[in-house]
């Protein structure tokens, strides 16, 4: 089989290398080694100031929101995981949906301020596929109804935009490191923020709210991650360059190979170093998507509807109709992108869905 995508292990033994610092000092959690090792090189690697590593990569979104969200509504996309919508209404916050753009799939900039309402808290915008949204009209809008962003950028680790990490961007950025993920901690998370008493709060809200054992900072949560995920990420960490360059040579063969009229594809938004995370391509047709689905399964190939289906359609959700949202949703399916798959697996794929195009 040949799946959307596979996780990137490495070497039991580098894996095992980290795990016997973790069984040597017989500490298994709560911000051992392992973990402060782990934040210092992507701090580095990433060039951003201030890291939070957490045990998933829902939870820092919840974090965020129980800090901005103060039950009102918040501004968001239709088109994303149902993670980023469920833990809106988790936070007892109400999604209010924007239409997105046709091309870059990321939230409509200029549709944000017709919904902006009194109860209206935060903007949480989701950078799809890796493709960062129009931070700076954001920031504008965010600026002049003083209202707060948070950006889902669960598949963002390695982009940049305008010359920068693309977490630097919007008052909080989370990422995840599930095991699906360019990198990963077999299940984890990321909370980024540039201000330092508000990173302050981010890091007291992930463990319980502690100032010390015995006194509180203020609420919190468990959002920790232990040494066993922070030993994985350290074994990733060490194949970044290796899990780059192996992607970019699948989306490089998905380029050239893929160029019926009757496909279209994600346009990166300019000034931005893509990180080659998924390989959307969007029918004309959901009828033409499904015959390219059945061909691809008949050959063992299963490729994912991602993100599918538009989330204002979701009932707990109760959003208003979004057409291009939920007309992108319906047409676009994700490619099999990941280490170890082969040219003769590509040409292959690109193979089938070309004889039902042309």
């Amino acid at each position: 089989m040949i799946p959307v995508t596979k996780t990137f292990l490495p070497s039991l033994e580098e894996y095992n290398s980290y795990l016997k610092r973790a069984w040597d000092k017989a500490w298994l959690t709560n911000r051992g080694e392992l973990t402060i090792e782990l934040e210092d090189k992507l701090k580095k690697q990433l060039q951003v100031p201030e890291i939070i590593i957490t045990n998933n990569g829902t939870i820092p979104l919840q974090i965020a929101l129980k800090l901005f969200g103060n039950n009102g509504e918040v501004i968001t996309t239709p088109f994303s995981y149902v993670a980023t919508s469920a833990a809106i209404v988790w936070e007892n916050c109400k999604p209010v949906f924007v239409d997105i753009h046709p091309e870059y799939l990321t939230i409509d900039e200029t549709k944000i301020e017709a919904a902006i309402t009194q109860k209206t808290t935060t903007i949480l915008a989701t950078h799809v596929f890796g493709n960062p949204c129009n931070v700076d009209a954001i920031e504008k809008i965010a600026l002049k109804h003083n209202l707060k962003v948070i950006y889902d950028a669960a598949h963002c680790f390695g982009v940049n935009y305008n010359n920068q990490s693309v977490f630097n961007y919007g008052d909080i950025s989370t990422c995840s490191f599930h095991a699906t993920k360019i990198f990963h901690t077999g299940e984890g998370g990321a909370l980024f923020c540039k201000d330092k008493e508000l990173n302050h709060k981010l890091f007291y809200s992930h463990n319980f709210g502690h100032n010390g054992p015995l006194d509180f900072h203020g609420l919190g949560i468990n959002a920790k991650i232990s040494e066993l995920q922070s030993a994985m990420g350290l074994a990733v960490f060490n194949n970044l360059e290796v899990i780059f360059e192996e992607r970019k040579k699948v989306v490089d063969h998905y380029n050239t190979a893929l160029n019926s009229t009757n496909l279209s594809k994600m346009k990166i938004r300019q000034n931005t170093q893509w990180n080659y995370s998924y390989y959307p391509v969007i029918f004309d047709t959901e009828a033409t998507l499904l015959k390219v689905q059945e061909a691809l399964a008949y050959e063992k190939i299963v490729p994912r509807r991602y993100f599918y289906p538009s989330l204002n359609t979701i009932p707990y959700t109760k959003g208003e109709p979004m057409p291009i949202s939920e007309s992108i949703a319906s047409r676009i399916l994700c490619l099999p992108l990941y280490v170890g798959l082969t040219q003769n697996e590509l040409e292959k794929i690109t193979s089938i869905i070309n004889k039902l195009l042309c």
